[in-house]
């Protein structure tokens, strides 16, 4: 009796999981509308209409959202607003469809030499020569940004620690 009900529950297992399984498009089926708007809005970006592009870009990504590439482009405008954060975070998001992507992760590792976290930069960096070697241009590209270090500013607000609050004095 006990064979029968685990013989039951491993099969009604399987079958859901094989299920769900076939019923997802693989990576590279992007839906096509989701694709004509990333190229929208990279024709946007290139114009200097960042509101615009970003606006493309997340529709696309609302369309589907396992467009990789709308993530990075996304990611590409956040850095240029001078939003490094906001950049690292849409990176992630791509580099969570796809872990190995060179172009995230250099992207990322740039926005985290920005940001003033070089020691994470230098592990994206280590993860890219181990998938691609020390000679391809992901690797130089990241490698001099994080030679050339974080701007003044990233620094300044590293550096700066908040004076403590003063107690009020009792009466």
């Amino acid at each position: 009796m006990r064979l029968t009900s685990l013989t039951a529950a491993a099969a009604l297992a399987l079958v859901s999981i094989s299920t769900s399984l076939s019923g997802q498009r693989p990576d590279d089926q992007i839906n096509p509308r989701s694709m004509a708007l990333l190229q929208q809005g990279e024709a946007a970006r290139a114009a200097g209409q960042l509101d615009r592009a970003a606006g493309l870009v997340e529709t696309a990504l609302t369309v589907d959202p396992r467009n990789r590439q709308g993530f990075i482009v996304l990611a590409e405008i956040a850095r240029a607003r001078g939003l490094p954060g906001q950049s690292i975070r849409l990176y992630r998001e791509a580099l969570t469809l796809e872990p190995a992507d060179l172009q995230a992760l250099r992207g990322q590792g740039e926005a985290l030499v920005a940001k003033g976290a070089v020691t994470k930069a230098q592990e994206n960096l280590a993860k890219i020569r181990k998938l691609c070697g020390s000679q391809c241009t992901d690797a130089t590209a990241l490698a001099a940004a994080i030679a050339k270090g974080p701007p003044a500013t990233a620094t300044a607000q590293q550096s700066v620690t908040p004076a403590p609050a003063a107690t009020p004095a009792k009466p």
